[in-house]
């Protein structure tokens, strides 16, 4: 096994398969993705090299700026909901009766596909058959919103189900964390007479640190390039108020048949995706992590 091992020829041969279905799968992709940026093309006829004017066109485009609006704001209430589910998390790791039944309630929505999601709030949010403006009346208000046609609350209507959907996500991710931590600790903890809030901000929190990073990153980078539930409930509407920038580019490319410049889009998307990950990971890391 060991000289098996200490082949790199047969190493190789091993990672070449995997290594062609990434490049052919995300790198050559992102390349092509760039290059179209380059050049103005409808999809179908001839590509005309057009260098940068795609991307000064879409510096200058405020309907752009305004779907990045929105989805630094969906990756801003994404990153705070994380502490909710920390808190529930820490809370079915606790021993407290039924946490496996809870457990597998709050799985229910990763089961979902999107459009199943997208549905069932649709329904939800119905102006008049809608079991929210339903209940809103029985308890005696009048003027109930009209929650996906208001421009002023449309988006943060969709923020609900977005966070719904994702969150028995965290909660087993943070939930598997938490059951890492060795019970010893806990137990001297206990034992030298530590609260139950000072054993989860004393001990645990410092603990699954880096879990805790992880998911900061997944959250507003997966944010930051949503699409499927919001295509289905509002497709960016009413007047663009819940337009993201994948939607957005979406509305470019295949509804505008301007694939050059959805693409430069999809390019400039990437690009932020990045920089916000390098500085998350900039804010959030520390000199010393803590080992158990």
């Amino acid at each position: 096994m060991n000289n098996v091992m200490s082949n790199k020829k047969i190493i190789a041969i091993y990672v070449l398969p995997a290594l062609l279905l990434i490049l052919a799968l995300i790198y050559v992709p992102i390349l092509l993705t760039g290059y179209y940026g380059l050049m103005k093309w409808d999809g179908i006829g001839k590509m005309d090299f057009i260098g940068l004017a795609n991307y000064t066109s879409l510096i200058k485009d405020p309907k752009f700026w305004g779907s990045a609006y929105h989805s630094f704001l969906l990756a801003l209430f994404s990153a705070i909901s994380l502490i909710g589910y920390l808190l529930v998390s820490i809370i079915l790791a606790g021993k407290i009766r039924g946490a496996d039944l809870f457990r597998k309630i709050y799985l229910i929505p990763m089961l979902l596909a999107s459009v199943a999601i997208a549905q069932l709030w649709l329904k939800i949010y119905h102006p008049t058959n809608g079991i929210l403006n339903n209940l809103l009346t029985s308890m005696g208000v009048e003027n109930t919103p009209e929650w996906l046609a208001d421009p002023k609350i449309a988006l943060y209507a969709i923020f609900i189900p977005i966070i719904w959907q994702y969150a028995g996500f965290y909660i087993l991710i943070y939930y598997a964390a938490l059951k890492n931590i060795p019970e010893s600790l806990i137990e001297a903890a206990k034992i030298d007479g530590a609260s139950a809030w000072q054993i989860a901000v004393k001990i645990k929190l410092p603990l699954i640190m880096n879990v805790i990073k992880i998911t900061i990153v997944l959250a507003v980078v997966g944010s930051l390039k949503y699409f499927d539930l919001i295509y289905v409930m509002t497709d960016g509407g009413p007047n663009g108020s819940s337009e993201v920038m994948a939607s957005y580019m979406y509305h470019q490319a295949f509804r505008g048949f301007d694939f050059g410049y959805g693409s430069a889009i999809g390019f400039f998307l990437l690009i932020i995706c990045l920089v916000v990950t390098w500085v998350i990971t900039k804010l959030t890391a520390s000199k010393e992590d803590v080992n158990y």
